[in-house]
């Protein structure tokens, strides 16, 4: 995948001199649709992959907030849906081709910790990659970072400690724990479910995971933010569905836009 070639038309058509990219997850690019900046669709760039699930817009917008030039990505692109993990990683490895230096990434999570319920908010403290896979695999682009990055530290521990500084301020009460991801499309099952408890796991997902693995590859520091929508297979008694997802990010979307906006004012780079 060429990503300097998709760089560059992204930056002929203004946007470039990033600060700070974010990823919009399931049913939480709204932030992307309250922000002033400019726009740019997908489809208007040679080579850039387009989203397929419902609650992934496509498009970016380039919004200045308190000095600080943030991209927001509307849509992600998932292994499950066909695209290979060089087309899954395509955000972080643009944001660095860009200027940027924080990736802020968002998704839906399904809650696995007992103390979770659906509509809570989870700082991502670590990850289990448990997709079969690593974009990292093939040749290593040196442009961007070592054949063997170091992920002791995936997510920043100073951008989590200010993650939940201003949920404090805010009054948003702030949850912890380690996100899971899996290939899906299907959910998983409650035995799953046991296996990952067993792991040590608070939420499970289908996406983030690579995206980490590629920003922090290229030298990105990297903050993540899960909605807990649902309770996992076994945790919910209910029968399991993406409309549910798209639910609650509904009902949380006044909470976590105060938090991440505010979050985005806040942050030195």
């Amino acid at each position: 995948m060429d990503y300097i070639a998709i760089a560059r038309q992204i930056e002929d058509k203004g946007i470039k001199d990033i600060d700070i990219a974010m990823v919009l997850g399931s049913g939480l690019g709204f932030l992307a649709d309250e922000v002033q900046g400019k726009n740019l669709d997908y489809s208007k760039i040679k080579g850039f992959p387009r989203p397929t699930v419902e609650g992934h817009g496509g498009k970016m917008v380039l919004s200045n907030i308190n000095g600080k030039n943030v991209l927001f990505f509307q849509g992600r692109f998932h292994y499950y849906e066909g695209y290979s993990m060089k087309e899954v990683v395509i955000f972080p490895r643009i944001a660095k081709l860009l200027g940027g230096k924080l990736y802020l990434v968002t998704n839906a999570a399904g809650g696995i910790n007992p103390d979770f319920k659906p509509g809570d908010l989870m700082v991502i403290e670590d990850h289990l990659n448990l997709m079969g896979t690593n974009p990292l695999i093939g040749k290593n682009y040196d442009m961007f970072g070592p054949r063997f990055p170091d992920m002791t530290e995936a997510y920043n521990p100073e951008m989590r400690k200010l993650m939940f500084e201003i949920g404090d301020k805010l009054g948003i009460e702030l949850k912890s724990g380690v996100y899971a991801a899996l290939t899906g499309p299907s959910y998983e099952t409650p035995a799953e479910i046991k296996m990952l408890q067993t792991l040590g796991a608070d939420a499970v997902g289908m996406s983030t995971v690579p995206e980490v693995i590629a920003a922090r590859h290229s030298g990105l520091k990297v903050v993540g933010v899960s909605c807990i929508t649902n309770l996992a297979a076994g945790v919910s008694k209910n029968p399991l569905s993406h409309e549910e997802v798209l639910e609650t990010t509904e009902k949380v979307k006044y909470h976590f836009g105060k938090l991440i906006l505010k979050f985005l004012e806040t942050v030195v780079i």
